[in-house]
This record gives C-alpha cells, sequence and structure tokens, in this order.
C-alpha cells in the first residue's frame, strides 16, 4: 500500500469514499436527464448501475496510472507517459463502459430497465464515463505534480545545505591549523634550497583555497575542473610525503567533460591520507581512475591504529548529494587490501 500511495503521489482513498458515491448520485442527473418529480425517474437501479460501473472504471484507471508511473518515472519522459497512459485509459474506459454496461443493463438487470441498451443511452454512458476519466486524470496529475514540485523544491534546498555544507567543512579543513602547520613547514623547508618550488608550492595552495570559494554555489562542475583542482591538492601532499604517497591519476580525455559534485575527489583523498598510515615503511598509494559510468578513488588499505577525531567530511555528504542529482549510487567497497569508492559520472542534461 506504500509503494502504491508512493506512485500516486497521495492516501486517494478519501477521494474515491467521497467522490464516487457523489459521481454516481450526480451522472445519472447530468448526463441522463434522471429528475425526482418527472421521467424519466431518478431510481435506485440508475444510482446502483452507475456506482458499480464508477468503481471499477475508477479503479482500472487507477491501476493503469500506477502501471504508467511505474514504467515511466523520469521527469523527462512525462510526456510520453501522460500519453500512453491516457490513451490507455480511455481505451480501457469505452471497452469498460459498454461491457459493463451490456452485462448490468441486458443481463443481470434485464427487466428492470426495458431489458435493451439503448444507442442514445449508449451516446450518454460514454460521455459520461469520459467526462469522469478526465476528472479523475486531471484531479491526480494535478495532486502528483504539486507534490512533485513541493519535493523538488524541498530536494533542491536540501541539495543546497548538503553543498554548503560540504564547501564549509572543506574550508575548515584547508584552513585548520594542523593543515596550514604541515603546509607552512612545507614552505619553510623548500624556500632556502628550492624557492622555485616553493613558488608553485603557494600557487597551488592558492589555487585549493580559490576553487572552494568558486564553487560554492555550483551543484555540479565539469571533471576537468574537479581533476586540476586535485592535481593541485595532490601536489601540495606529495610535496610533503614525498615518495611515501603516490598518486596516479588516469581519466580517458573523453570523460572529462562529463560533471561530478565539486570537491568530492578532494575530500576522497583526504580521507585517505587522515585514516592510513603515509611511511616509507608502507607508502599510500592513490589511484583515480574511470570505470562503468564511475569514477574511483581507490588506495591500499593500511588503516592507524589511532582514531582520529571526524571534521563532519566524508561519504555521507557526498552520498546525499548525488540522491538529489542522479538515481546512481555511490559504491564503497573496502576489501581487506584496498578501499575504494566509485562515485557517478554525470551527464550534462541530468544536472538540475
Amino acid at each position: 500500500m506504500r509503494q502504491t500511495n508512493c506512485k500516486i503521489g497521495f492516501n486517494d482513498g478519501w477521494l474515491m469514499l467521497f467522490t464516487i458515491p457523489v459521481l454516481s448520485f450526480i451522472v445519472p442527473i447530468v448526463f441522463m436527464g434522471c429528475r425526482f418529480d418527472r421521467p424519466p425517474y431518478f431510481s435506485l437501479y440508475n444510482y446502483l448501475t452507475t456506482l458499480v460501473i464508477t468503481i471499477a472504471l475508477w479503479a482500472g484507471d487507477r491501476l493503469i496510472m500506477i502501471w504508467s508511473r511505474g514504467k515511466y518515472p523520469q521527469f523527462e519522459d512525462v510526456r510520453k507517459r501522460l500519453i500512453h497512459q491516457s490513451v490507455s485509459m480511455f481505451l480501457f474506459t469505452v471497452i469498460g463502459e459498454n461491457l459493463l454496461g451490456w452485462i448490468i443493463d441486458d443481463l443481470i438487470f434485464k427487466g428492470m430497465n426495458g431489458g435493451h441498451f439503448k444507442t442514445d443511452t449508449l451516446i450518454k454512458s460514454n460521455s459520461a464515463a469520459i467526462f469522469c476519466t478526465i476528472m479523475i486524470i486531471a484531479i491526480y496529475e494535478s495532486i502528483y505534480f504539486m507534490n512533485e514540485l513541493k519535493k523538488s523544491v524541498e530536494e533542491k534546498e536540501t541539495l543546497k545545505r548538503e553543498s554548503l555544507n560540504a564547501q564549509l567543512n572543506a574550508l575548515k579543513t584547508q584552513v585548520n591549523p594542523h593543515f596550514l602547520f604541515n603546509n607552512l613547514n612545507t614552505l619553510t623547508a623548500l624556500i632556502p634550497d628550492t624557492p622555485d618550488q616553493a613558488i608553485e608550492f603557494v600557487q597551488q595552495m592558492s589555487k585549493v583555497y580559490r576553487h572552494i570559494l568558486e564553487v560554492q554555489d555550483e551543484k555540479t562542475i565539469p571533471l576537468k575542473d574537479e581533476l586540476d583542482v586535485l592535481k593541485a591538492y595532490g601536489f601540495l601532499l606529495k610535496t610533503r610525503f614525498g615518495d611515501n604517497l603516490d598518486i596516479e591519476i588516469d581519466v580517458p580525455e573523453e570523460k572529462l567533460q562529463q560533471r561530478i559534485v565539486p570537491l568530492s575527489l578532494q575530500l576522497l583523498m583526504e580521507n585517505a591520507i587522515k585514516h592510513n598510515i603515509v611511511s616509507s615503511a608502507k607508502p599510500l598509494k592513490i589511484k583515480v581512475f574511470a570505470e562503468n559510468g564511475h569514477l574511483v578513488l581507490s588506495n591500499n588499505l593500511q588503516a592507524k591504529n589511532q582514531q582520529i577525531e571526524s571534521t563532519g567530511i566524508g561519504l555521507d555528504n557526498i552520498r546525499n548529494r548525488y540522491k538529489l542529482l542522479s538515481d546512481d549510487e555511490v559504491i564503497v567497497d573496502e576489501s581487506g587490501e584496498s578501499f575504494t569508492v566509485s562515485i557517478p559520472l554525470l551527464k550534462s542534461q541530468m544536472v538540475l
């Protein structure tokens, strides 16, 4: 029932309990010309017949609607879904109305209404059935689209909060005392002996900070931009750890225009450094590559014994941002020897 309500968009039990009896009362009066004070008289037969047909058609149309939304769940398929759904519902309505009318009028209640299914009755009953179908489509689709609009607004707000949270946490990480202390120590060591490398170090450090500020309003960015900053961030780490850290980035040229959530690779690389031993005895190897529509960051697993307090940056934030952009999930695989995170590569038309 919960899954059905999800595809319908709301709990429609109250709507059916109220609308079906009311329609069954109104239709004979509006479409059949039935009256209480003159022929053709409104009768229990009219009401029960209309009630049975309305229940059957409503239930059938509702199932068609659920099937259509399951077959075409994506927003870009709305037009296709509405066409298939409407055609199927109208065909079902006309066929179902005539079949049920014949069964009820000529077989079950034969003699109560003259025992014949007249042409004018057919026209009127079909008109009533089509009117009811149009009303069903209008009611359900209106509520469905209002709920989808509300959900879209809420998701965008959530995405905005998640993105701002990621950027804020990334900025906090980059300006925390440990990060600055380590980089300033590295820079101090470079200046006397290799001033050119010290200048390059400052430039790459500036590039990382500038990127964090530039992407604060972006939901996704081209993979090329993210990789450029990842290389700058990797340069800082390589300068600090030397041969104890090996970073390998191998992404085909044709993948570079696909999109990715900003700061995701930097956060994943930061976590790899934070949670693993990086030493001459145990060098840390980080690989970044594309595979099966995902960008993969993998490192050999050599976890530190001491527990480091989390900064709040991690997989949950990346997962949450991707949930609002794509049906593809962030995949985490931790084996005995490696830790691998695969994040979906997004196409430009998927961007909200």
